[in-house]
Parts: structure tokens; sequence; C-alpha cells
């Protein structure tokens, strides 16, 4: 039963969803969001109070529930009020998880989240299950609840950033996983100790936390059921088969990793955790097998764009951060003939860029880098060249190319400082290279 005085604070398309999830049971939220004209406002029913341009003290102490978008750190001084003054702050995938009688699995890591989810999402649908996918991708939690004359749901599959994390203390998870830690978000957070404990609250009440053995950092700190999956035989893992590489499961041969259409390490690992997962949720093996034979990929995550003059261009626009990076590089390097050209710039977040140079010392012919933060990637090694815009940075790869080689697009750094969002950056990234 929810609240008379809800005070939802952030709009765009999370907040909506709160609005209708709160008018659809009888209630009249207030809204406040930090933009003077934040997105979605235009769609606000008359009745709705709200307060634009800041967060207003008066009406976030009158609330008796507060639904705080993703982008509202708990560690916002007026929200810090609020829960001293004891109201209630969660996000509105609490709000799902408090109604949502479904098992849920659910999804964080530095990297990977879209494609282990969707892949998750997919094998459950491939076993005929009624299954919902959202959260931090695509559609938000609340959407995902049925509405009368649908069907109820039988499996939701969620993938979770620490934003959301921050902001849902229930979630007991049949499966949950942590697939990677690296350094993000370090303009929110005290520490990468401080990111990665938020990140690792996702194994709160889970009956299975999934980690990754490549990854210690991703391992539960409390005593409770888990798996492991990495790149050696133990658990869900790889051996050798018949003279090549396949994926296993407790020591059997399951699938062999040439039967995958996605590309390197860092997805055998996706691969192998989606497994563990789906095997918690009760999914069909054969199931999932059909899924990982067909899956190609997620767009704008080491996406093919075109081959140009033998040159190929790859665009990895959503690896926003180092770790990314790196994953997208040892993702096509056992397939790259020529030399590889890295594309890289934008908002760095805090992150310290050091784990790049031993990269730009071998594998990486040459960087080139734009963008708010482009001086300090430029610095770290001399095989750098700076540049004010994408279109620049593709005019100069392709006059530094000869066939052979490839050419990646992995920014290492969020798109905000030019780009609406890492996906606009990487459509303008593939109109680019069609037009070469």
């Amino acid at each position: 039963m929810l609240p008379e005085r809800i005070l939802i604070i952030g709009l765009g398309q999370t907040g909506l969803s709160c609005l209708r999830y709160c008018l659809q049971r009888g209630v009249s939220p207030v809204v406040m969001d930090t933009r003077a004209r934040p997105p979605g406002a235009e769609r606000l029913p008359a009745q709705i109070e709200r307060h634009f341009g800041g967060l207003a003290l008066a009406p976030i102490l009158a609330a008796e529930l507060i639904i705080a978008s993703p982008g509202v750190a708990l560690a916002t001084p007026e929200l810090q009020q609020a829960l001293a003054a004891g109201i209630e702050v969660i996000g509105d995938v609490e709000l799902f998880v408090r109604e949502c009688s479904a098992p849920i699995v659910a999804i964080t890591g530095s990297n990977g989240k879209s494609t282990v989810t969707t892949l998750v999402g997919e094998m459950a649908a491939q076993a005929g299950m009624t299954v919902g996918v959202g959260g931090n991708i695509g559609t938000p939690a609340l959407d995902l609840l049925p509405q009368e004359a649908e069907p109820p749901l039988e499996l939701a599959v969620l993938e979770l950033s620490s934003f959301q994390l921050e902001t849902t203390p229930g979630l007991r998870a049949v499966a949950a996983t942590v697939l990677n830690i690296s350094e993000d978000h370090l303009d929110r957070y005290d520490s990468l100790a401080h990111y990665r404990d938020t990140k690792l609250g996702i194994y709160d009440g889970a009956a299975l936390a999934v980690y990754n053995r490549e990854d210690g950092e991703t391992r539960p700190q409390q005593e409770q059921a888990a798996v492991s999956f990495g790149l050696d035989s133990f658990e869900y893992g790889r051996m050798e088969h018949g003279g090549e590489l396949w994926l296993s499961r407790f020591g059997e041969p399951v699938l062999p990793v040439s039967a995958l259409k996605i590309l390197g390490a860092h997805n055998q690992l996706n691969a192998l955790a989606a497994m563990a997962l789906a095997d918690k949720a009760g999914i069909a093996p054969d199931a999932q097998l059909r899924v990982l034979r067909r899956f190609a990929g997620l767009a704008h995550r080491c996406q093919f764009v075109a081959e140009k003059n033998g040159v190929r261009w790859v665009n990895d626009t959503k690896a926003t951060n180092v770790g990314a990076t790196l994953a997208a590089i040892a993702g096509i390097g056992e397939a790259v003939t020529g030399r590889l050209w890295l594309i890289a710039g934008g908002q760095g977040k805090g992150q310290d860029f050091g784990p790049l140079v031993p990269l730009l010392n071998g594998t990486v012919a040459g960087m080139v880098c734009f963008g708010q933060d482009s001086k300090q990637l430029l610095a770290l090694a001399d095989n750098t060249h700076e540049v004010a815009t994408l279109d620049e940075a593709v005019t100069w790869c392709s006059e530094q190319t000869q066939p052979g080689d490839w050419v990646l697009l992995a920014p290492a750094c969020a798109s905000l400082d030019m780009y609406p969002s890492y996906q606009k950056r990487g459509e303008h990234f593939i109109a680019l290279v069609e037009a070469l």
C-alpha cells in the first residue's frame, strides 16, 4: 500500500514510469527535478505538483516516501536530511521488487551487463517463459509489471547500475552476479572500494551469488551459496575437448568457443555467467545453447561497421571506462592481422588511464584522442595524437591506416561532453565511416 505523500525526484524515462505506477494506484505524487526543463515535463498531467530547477527542501521533508532517480546520489545533502528525518528513500527498482512475485535474476558489473542481461532474457524466452527484461537496459523496471490482461511474469531479468543498487535494499534475487569491477563513476564515489562495495550489494539476500574467478573484487564478502565462472575448467569455465576449446559446466564440455558469434575472452566470460544465472533460474540447457549459438552481440559493443580500403572499422562506443576499452581490445585482438588504431576520449569521470599504457607501448599502433579529457590521454605515450572532434579522429585514422589494419572506437570515457549519449556518439562514428 502506497502512502499518500510521495515525492519523485528526477523525471525522464524512469521518473515517468514511477509517475504512471503511482497514478495507477490512486496516488498523485509531487515531482521534482534539478533541471529547469527536464525531459518528459511536457507529459505531466496538469494536476501534478512540480518543482524544477533545484531540490526544494520543504516538499522533500513533507514527503512520506521519496522515489529517487538513479542520477541523484543518496549522499545528496537534501536526501541525507530526509533520511535523518525518518523519510524512506528508495528507487524504482525497489518498488518493482516489492510488487513482483516472479523470481528475479540481477546483473551488475562495470562492463558486460547489457550483454549478459540480454542473453539471459533471450534464453528464458527461448525456453517458453514469460520474461521481463529491463532496469538499466531498455525498459524501466516498473513498466515490466504486467497489466491486468497480461500473463504474469515467470522471470524478471534486471540489469542494475551501482546507482540503482544504492536505493534497492530489498532485492533478494534468485541469482545475482557482479561480472567485473574496474574504475568507473569515481566522480560519484569516494574510492574504488566504495564503488565496489555498492556493486556487491546485489548479492544481499540472493539465493545464489555468481562471481568472476578472474576478478577477485567480484567475490561475495558474506557467507552464502555461490558459484563462479572463469577461463579455466573449474565450475563454469573452459576446457580442451576434441582438439579445441569449449565452454564447460562443472567439467563437462557444453559448446565449442568457435560456435559463438561474439568474439573474445570477455564475451566467453559473459556467456559463462549467463549460463550460471540461467541454470539457477531453471532455464533449460538446450534453450541456453540455441541462444549462445545465434547471439551476435549488441549494437555499439564491438560492432563491426564496415571495411573500407581493406581497413576494418569497429564501434565500441559503449566502452565508457578503461576496463571496457581493455576488454574491447582483448576481444578483437586475436582477429587483427595488421595494426590496431584506437580512438578514445570524452569525460574521464576521475579514472586512472594508466592501464592503457602497456597497450599503447605494444598492441596499439596509435591512439587519437578528443574531448574533455583528451590531454590526460595524450600524455600516456608518444604514439598519441590530439584532435578536436570525432570527425577529425576518423579522418586522421583513415590517413594512417593501410590494408589489414583495424580502427577501434573504444573511448574509455563517457560521451556527455560532446554528445547526448554514447549511442549518439556511436551513430555519428558509423555515419563518418560509411562516408569514407
